[in-house]
């Protein structure tokens, strides 16, 4: 069966007074129907970008756009603005990071679900407010028929998300896409909104492309993995592979900084490039402690089969010149003929939201 969503090449530039921001450089990835799909890698990576250039959210201009999106086999990159204002909402929902910034404060919570409603479906506004109030009440609003007629500022952080999660879900999306929907709220209220999402899910067979720079989280939701790097796939692979068997060093860098029981963290050197003036060769090179010289030469590398599975890696290591083995012995990452040393999995956070 062929991917609901498919990423071919996708490169996304900004023209800035400082030179030409490389935002995306030819990124490319799958969503299936169904399954969750995590893009990973410190800020600036180009997460945010890439989730907002699938129905052309970035502005353009100051942002050029080429490569190739295609959503259940219609191309999105070539599609007019009509079409995506109407897949946009209905077809691929969208929960962003802070919530205060997606509800108005002027509307109250029910008057702005009956519009999401009615926006996408020709309902009368009774049964849009019948609706508005299921949804409030699927996602785990308390007395949602009272809470219909409340604003914003009379919710919390938590229950603000769940309201905005509510408004994605109001036209039975077929992807979700959540960026960072988790990263401004506590542990627990956190645990119960990736609850929450991973129940829908699997109610609505829906797909999730789901950006977090928080591995726990990763470990907890998903199915596949995309790690990001200045705008660039690091590696890509099924979320067994991408914790057991890490094979790019910026991966097993990330991982290695988690705090987890009996490690200590080791955070990674240095910063991510200047995006108007990354580095030649591979872009995490200045501080991958195996560079080589061919690592700083010429362009970043191509993205290589790990192992012959849905498991690609872009380093210098796993072409034809060179020993992977040599990697995995160093860093016990995964080599093309080698058993790596597992990782221990990041601890997910647990409880419910109060």
């Amino acid at each position: 069966m062929a991917p609901l969503l498919s990423v071919d090449d996708l490169r996304v530039t900004f023209d800035t007074d400082r030179g030409i921001v490389r935002a995306l450089d030819g990124v490319s990835f799958e969503v299936n129907r169904g399954e969750t799909v995590c893009l990973v890698g410190e800020s600036g990576s180009g997460k945010t970008v890439a989730c907002e250039s699938l129905t052309r959210l970035v502005p353009t201009p100051p942002a050029r756009l080429s490569g190739t999106v295609t959503f259940d086999g219609h191309d999105l990159s070539s599609a007019e603005n009509g079409t995506l204002s109407s897949i946009r909402g209905d077809r691929i929902a969208y929960v962003f990071q802070n919530p205060q910034d997606a509800l108005d404060p002027v509307y109250t919570v029910g008057s702005q679900l009956v519009e999401a409603i009615r926006l996408h479906r020709d309902v009368p506004k009774k049964r849009a407010r019948r609706r508005a109030v299921e949804l409030l009440d699927r996602v785990g609003i308390p007395n949602p028929a009272e809470r219909f007629d409340e604003y914003p500022h009379e919710f919390s952080g938590g229950m603000k998300q769940r309201v905005v999660i509510a408004m994605a879900l109001a036209c039975d999306p077929d992807l979700l896409v959540a960026d960072e929907p988790t990263t401004a709220l506590d542990v627990t209220t956190q645990s119960g909104i990736l609850h929450l999402l991973q129940t829908l899910q699997a109610e609505r067979d829906m797909a999730v492309l789901f950006v977090t720079h928080d591995l726990g989280v990763v470990a907890q939701i998903a199915d596949r993995v995309v790690v990001l790097y200045a705008g660039k796939v690091m590696e890509r692979g099924n979320v067994f592979d991408i914790f057991d068997r890490p094979a790019h060093p910026y991966t097993g860098a990330l991982l290695d900084s988690v705090p987890r029981r009996g490690a200590t963290p080791e955070p990674i050197g240095g910063s991510l490039p200047d995006p108007t003036d990354p580095p030649a060769g591979c872009r995490f090179h200045p501080r991958c402690p195996h560079a080589t010289d061919d690592c700083r030469t010429g362009d970043q590398p191509p993205v290589h089969a790990v192992d012959g599975s849905d498991h690609d890696v872009s380093c210098v290591y796993y072409d034809d010149d060179h020993d992977a083995s040599e990697l995995a012995e160093a860093d016990g990452l995964a080599a093309d003929d080698d058993e790596s040393t597992p990782r221990t999995e990041p601890t997910a956070p647990r409880g419910d939201e109060r």
